[in-house]
């Protein structure tokens, strides 16, 4: 999810609360550095961005281990993924598929820094989840042959991988909507679910003969 759909939701969660289902803990929540939080003002008073690191109160909703889980995880497999964005300008002449390395790692950067956030104001120390543990990622052989291709070999295994990586997040974007309570991570696995699989269907078509 783009970080400001982040940011909105996130005072959605201030100013309107939600329906808790099974209170573990609430989400204390802070403004991040990155897009703006706008708290309104008074009547007829305009509002104001938030401060980086402004308590904007606490959510409603409730955090569960399915949530917290969803953010670990997710967290590093973005990380993969972009670390697979990046080697594509180096490796082929397609610009359809330097254009769409951009447009994962648009995706998914401002998602890591917010589940980061989101993490941090749960109560998870930086320690806990910086290096967190990604079971789906793709195995480093995998990832030593795509470091390694060049051209239209490269642009073939980089199309299958990156299918594959994204199938992954669908997977656990599926598992936090159906056992996560957050409001936050719950935007979050429905946006992995539908960004990447429209991002998936694209790849499958540049799969094909003639493509």
């Amino acid at each position: 999810m783009p970080s400001q759909g982040i940011a909105v939701i996130m005072m959605a969660a201030v100013l309107g609360g939600c329906a808790g289902a099974g209170p573990e803990r609430s989400t204390p929540l802070v403004a991040e550095s990155g897009a703006p939080v706008i708290i309104p003002g008074g009547p007829g008073e305009a509002g104001r961005a938030a401060r980086p690191g402004e308590s904007l109160g606490e959510s409603e909703a409730r955090v569960t281990a399915a949530d917290v889980r969803f953010a670990e995880g997710m967290i590093p497999h973005h990380r993969q993924a972009l670390e697979m964005a990046a080697l594509v300008a180096a490796r082929t002449s397609s610009p359809v598929l330097r254009r769409l390395a951009e447009r994962i790692t648009a995706a998914q950067r401002p998602e890591i820094a917010a589940m980061t956030s989101w993490l941090e104001a749960a109560g998870r120390p930086p320690g806990e989840h910086g290096g967190g543990h990604d079971d789906h990622a793709l195995p480093l052989e995998e990832m030593n042959r795509l470091r390694a291709a060049r051209g239209a070999a490269f642009d073939t295994l980089f199309l299958n991988l990156m299918i594959t990586h994204h199938e992954a997040a669908v997977t656990m974007a599926g598992l936090q909507l159906r056992e996560g309570t957050d409001r936050i991570m719950l935007a979050t696995a429905k946006d992995v679910v539908s960004g990447q699989g429209i991002e998936i269907a694209r790849m499958r078509d540049l799969l094909k003969p003639g493509a």
